[in-house]
């Protein structure tokens, strides 16, 4: 009998170390799901994926990487907050958008280490004055890529796009602001107008440039610009540079006159999950080295001063890309016009690209 006794005791026993191991493991892989995990939203290739292998191994953070194709669905995505992102690359106009409808948490800086970094000239920006809520990440400008090759007389103004000669040889990106932006600059007007009257005659001009454009593309033009499809295109300056290095007859110019100075940030949405690692990976790509590595693999302009030193002095010295304080006094941020013009802004592109039709 104690035998038996015994022995019912020792199943028991072990039934209790096994319940109590399972439970520590449930626990251990819930901490593990929980913490030590970063879920990024980003624009498509837009950090150097050996960074993000760099992160983890440096800080033993896994990182769930996840993309956007434009400011509008990222932003859908973070207010309906069904998913959860603990660090997003929002641009200018729609940062300030989302600080007014609370979707941001307001940055500690006393966790932030390396915000020296960042030049003067890129921080206190009107779209967050006092950059409580965003780290510049990347910046550039609006611009025209020609093909020295395929013209008789290079672009340099946003005027010089109605030229005849360039009959069905202009690419446009595709956006509201940046071919609307493209017709109130060559008159000589904003880009944040709000008067009707500017408006509607930036877009009869444009009407007028419809003979002379060939397609209205998104990221396929850097294809077809590298392959020589088309002699003019009106693009990122980012995007600007993965063409340039493509083919060697090809050339980036911004308008003096005047044209966009697009900021992208990284913020820490209200969906945040992670604070802690959202922290490290600010502080890990505001790492001089890092941010150097990251802007010579995506090919846009740095904010950081440190990493900029730090690059060829063949892509540092490029005012095509780091224009000087002349040219950059004539560029403009977008500003976050609101929900009424901004449907102006994209009715009257539409009404353009149907034009074209």
């Amino acid at each position: 009998m104690r035998k038996l006794y015994s022995f019912i005791l020792g199943i028991f026993a072990v039934i209790l170390v096994l319940l109590g191991l399972s439970v520590y493991m449930q626990k251990r892989s819930s901490s593990t799901s929980q913490s030590d995990r970063l879920v990024i939203y980003n624009w498509g290739d837009y950090i150097d994926p050996e960074l993000l292998t760099k992160f983890t191994k440096e800080t033993g953070i896994e990182v769930q990487y996840e993309t956007f194709d434009s400011n509008e669905a990222m932003y859908t995505k973070i207010q309906q907050g069904g998913t959860t992102y603990d660090i997003a690359v929002p641009s200018d106009y729609m940062i300030d958008k989302m600080i007014k409808e609370n979707l941001l948490v307001k940055l500690d800086k006393s966790k932030i280490k390396g915000l020296d970094a960042i030049g003067k000239e890129f921080l206190n920006k009107s779209f967050d004055k006092q950059n409580d809520y965003s780290i510049p990440y990347f910046w550039g400008t609006v611009g025209i890529v020609y093909n020295d090759k395929l013209v008789k007389h290079a672009p340099q103004h946003w005027n010089d796009l109605w030229k005849p000669e360039y009959d069905n040889n202009i690419m446009l990106v595709d956006g509201a602001r940046e071919v609307i932006g493209l017709g109130l600059n060559s008159l000589g007007y904003g880009l944040n107008t709000k008067k009707m009257s500017e408006l509607q005659q930036a877009e009869t001009k444009l009407n007028q440039l419809t003979p002379n454009i060939k397609a209205i593309v998104g990221d396929e033009m850097k294809g077809y610009m590298v392959q020589g499809d088309s002699a003019i295109g009106v693009t990122f300056s980012g995007e600007a540079s993965e063409m340039l290095d493509g083919n060697k007859h090809l050339h980036y110019v911004v308008p003096s006159e005047g044209s966009n100075l697009w900021f992208d940030n990284l913020v820490i949405p209200k969906t945040v999950k992670h604070q802690k690692e959202a922290y490290a990976f600010i502080n890990f790509m505001l790492n001089p080295k890092n941010a150097a590595q990251n802007a010579e693999y995506i090919g846009y302009a740095t904010p950081n001063t440190k990493a900029k030193a730090l690059l060829p002095k063949s892509i540092r010295d490029d005012k095509a890309f780091y224009p000087d304080q002349k040219t950059i006094k004539n560029l403009e941020v977008y500003n976050n016009l609101g929900q009424k013009w901004l449907g102006i802004y994209n009715d009257l592109y539409l009404q353009f690209k149907m034009y074209r039709k």
